[in-house]
């Protein structure tokens, strides 16, 4: 007897999807039949994922099913196949809106496609796959005539060129604020380094509001400038660009990750096994299996001897990145101040020290009453609701409390009677409980109505967040129900993730809905405004 062949598993529901493995499995079966073509052939996923989509909208090629911060870059690049140059463009971005390149993910696409931005490495979360990836779809658009014309004045961030061009509201219009002083929000006993930061914009007449994030123009450490200097066998002195060597490594470059350009050069400069190799890191590949942890001293000490000439080696380095940070303070609440929240980036790669570059130098590099080059980021789709009244539910654990610490000293300042509502968590109760005076002093008056916490290191279990969510998700869905706005701050890879997931199975268990119709319904508060992430 002929035994039948099992059809191939489709995958239309993507793994980052809010769903256990027994529910997306239903899933992808329920949609692999109801997208059938034929009757007896279903659609691939990338079909399954355009149909779901809809059909494309007059003038546009339809929405983009890959915008998405959790989905790898491979995944996205998948679901952006047959899609026009600009859209697959927009597919190699990070897919967070964060800013931090000047625009968000969409315009940032529509620019280079239209020719009007020829830096293909602004994306800081992308890093080096989304420049690479751009780089080769660069290639097809280098054989493309220009739709808008060269150098079409695309505007930065917000749509609007004046805006940009104002001082302080864009990354290429950075004004100078004053550092304050810095204080460690843990305690003794604590794995992490946490710091709060406080700026003066008196001076600079720079304002905000509460959602907004803060881009910061840090400065390279100096004993990692003068380790390289003294790889390349150079002196602090030499001129290039019109600065010093020093200065130029300190102010202008990034250390970290060597680019690709590096081992180009490295790789014209020497010979042998070493051009091979440094030709084969130039195209992505990894010949020693350590190609991820090459920063550009990593990268020198690699090609030891290998002495490139100081203008040749800083030509090949990318420019040096503002980061960004959400704003923990509220203008209305402390005018002419800016707080942030600062995690300390430290970690040992072999028996070297790495430092993160902004967050070091906040914490330890700057001094009280310096000036440094700032601007604010206005935020896409993170802000508070227009009306006051409205209840809202805030999950930010770690530094992901920073912008509710500025939500609630907002609608305190302001007198907003809506009900607050926050998550936080972190690992231990005793060390790790930011701004726990002034969270607790806020519950004990009643603008906090609920504080509910979660610890991962004070059990014998880890607990989180979103295990927090479900023990109470019978008040959560009633002040969901009630039309309380629900906002999500931190880690975009795997905890936004989890508390998505918990917020579904919350709203099928607690409002009578299958997972499906839990998965609409919260789509359908993401698309009211009532659903609101700043994830990174």
């Amino acid at each position: 007897m002929n035994q039948m062949l099992a059809p191939p598993k489709i995958e239309i529901i993507p793994q980052s999807a809010p769903f256990s493995e027994a529910q997306r499995s239903w899933l992808n079966g329920f949609f692999a039949g109801l997208l059938s073509t034929d009757g007896t052939k279903p659609l691939s996923a990338e079909q399954g994922a355009a149909v779901l989509q809809g059909p494309p909208v007059a003038g546009d090629d339809g929405e983009a099913p890959w915008h998405d911060q959790t989905m790898p870059i491979g995944d996205r690049m998948k679901l952006a196949e047959g899609r026009p140059l600009r859209r697959r463009m927009m597919a190699a971005m990070a897919q967070q809106d964060c800013g931090q390149c000047g625009y968000n993910c969409n315009d940032y696409s529509e620019a280079i496609a239209d020719k009007a931005e020829a830096r293909l490495n602004l994306c800081v979360p992308g890093g080096k796959e989304t420049a690479r990836m751009l780089k080769a779809l660069h290639e097809e658009l280098q054989k493309e005539p220009a739709s808008r014309g060269a150098g079409a004045a695309l505007s930065p961030a917000t749509g609007d060129p004046a805006v940009g061009a104002e001082p302080g509201r864009s990354r290429d219009h950075p004004i100078s604020a004053t550092f304050i002083s810095r204080r460690l929000l843990n305690k003794a006993g604590s794995q992490k380094e946490t710091w709060h930061i406080d700026f003066d914009l008196s001076g600079c007449g720079l304002d905000y509001v509460v959602g907004d994030s803060f881009g910061v123009f840090a400065r390279n450490e100096l004993g990692l400038v003068d380790q390289i200097i003294a790889l390349l066998g150079a002196s602090h002195t030499a001129e290039v660009k019109g600065k010093t060597l020093r200065e130029v490594l300190t102010e202008d470059v990034s250390l970290s990750p060597a680019p690709d350009t590096l081992f180009e050069l490295l790789s014209f400069i020497t010979g042998g096994a070493q051009r091979e190799k440094a030709r084969a890191l130039a195209q992505g590949e990894d010949p020693d299996g350590d190609a991820a942890r090459l920063d550009v001293m990593a990268a020198l000490q690699k090609f030891s001897g290998v002495r490139p000439h100081p203008e040749a080696f800083v030509e090949t380095l990318e420019p040096l990145q503002p980061r960004l940070y959400s704003i923990s303070s509220s203008h209305n609440a402390t005018p002419g101040k800016l707080s942030l929240t600062v995690d300390c980036v430290r970690y040992l790669v072999g028996k070297r020290k790495r430092l993160g570059v902004a967050s070091t130098f906040l914490a330890e590099r700057i001094t009280p009453g310096e000036q440094v080059k700032v601007y604010v980021q206005k935020a896409h789709g993170f802000a508070l609701p227009q009306d006051p009244k409205t209840p809202i539910i805030m999950i930010g654990p770690g530094t992901g409390v920073a912008p509710f610490r500025a939500f609630l000293l907002d609608r305190n300042a302001t007198g907003a009677p809506g009900k607050n509502w926050l998550f936080f968590g972190h690992q231990r109760s005793d060390c790790d409980f930011f701004y726990s005076d002034e969270l607790n002093a806020m519950k004990w008056t009643g603008l906090l109505a609920r504080l509910s916490l979660a610890w991962s290191r004070d059990g014998d279990k880890k607990f989180y967040v979103q295990d927090r969510m479900r023990e109470v998700g019978r008040d959560l869905w009633n002040w969901v129900a009630e039309g309380a706005h629900v906002y999500i701050c931190g880690d975009a890879k795997r905890m936004a993730k989890d508390v998505e997931r918990a917020l579904v199975d919350i709203v099928a268990q607690f409002g009578a809905r299958s997972t499906d119709e839990a998965v609409l319904f919260v789509g359908e508060l993401k698309k009211k405004g009532r659903f609101q992430q700043d994830v990174y």
